[in-house]
């Protein structure tokens, strides 16, 4: 198991700029969001009521989910109407080119004062990549388990979402070996491999510059376990549709 390439909280935006990544530890996340780890982490109880996705071509039953979109300009993050996950073949050949529909986030972790202020602090991250502007912003809480005993956290495989910047936070990891992190340039041929291990490590990346993905994972001995992440992508000019 490789140790993340943590960086500190001080740096971590300009690690985004020039090397198109930056890994937080839980202390880093906590300090570069100005706020006690502990309030970040009061939102891991809304990935007990997640809903399974119904649109894995694969068959599996692994992944549990929701999905809201938000707009935050300036310091104002406003949710808005439902609309589906939508991504093009060239970035997901697994499930581009359809809509996949979703129930929101639970409207109380919608209006949590952390979670808000985690959006607001990706769009400031998301300001120094490409400018002050607002940003188009997709939530998804993910949970895989392992109860048919291999989850897939990216089915799709290696991959970029097509947006200007991805958050992956992780929130829990229990009973489970594998999900190793992968992050590759995508445009040459340097690449990271690394292990998110503690409740509240961060993962940004500048997606343009780098293709992610994350290694099934197994159950450890237990009967059952998971791995509970947060992604969030934010994308200049509007939300991608058909």
């Amino acid at each position: 198991m490789f140790q993340p390439p943590f960086v500190a909280a001080s740096a971590a935006d300009e690690a985004l700029v020039q090397a198109g990544q930056a890994v937080l530890d839980p202390a880093g996340t906590a300090a570069w969001l100005g706020l006690p780890l502990t309030e970040l982490l009061a939102l891991q109880p809304y990935w007990d009521d997640l809903r399974p996705d119904g649109y894995l071509k694969d068959g599996g039953r692994y992944r549990s989910r929701r999905h809201s979109c938000f707009v935050v300009d300036g310091s104002t993050v406003t949710e808005t109407p439902r609309r589906a996950h939508w991504q093009p073949l060239d970035y997901n050949a697994l499930h581009g080119g359809i809509e996949r529909w979703y129930e929101p986030v639970d409207p109380a972790m919608a209006v949590h004062p952390a979670f808000q202020a985690l959006l607001r602090r990706l769009a400031r991250s998301a300001d120094r990549l490409r400018g002050a502007q607002p940003w188009f912003i997709e939530v998804h809480p993910f949970r895989i388990d392992t109860e048919g005993g291999i989850g897939r956290p990216t089915p799709e495989g290696a991959h970029r979402d097509g947006v200007d910047l991805v958050a992956v936070l992780l929130l829990a990891r229990q009973h489970i070996k594998g999900g190793e992190t992968r992050v590759f340039e995508a445009t040459g041929p340097a690449g990271q491999r690394f292990t998110l291990t503690e409740p509240g490590s961060l993962l940004l990346l500048n997606d343009p510059r780098m293709i992610h993905e994350a290694t099934p994972i197994q159950p450890d001995g237990a009967a059952r376990g998971h791995r509970d992440t947060l992604v969030i992508t934010l994308r200049s000019g509007g939300f991608q549709g058909p």
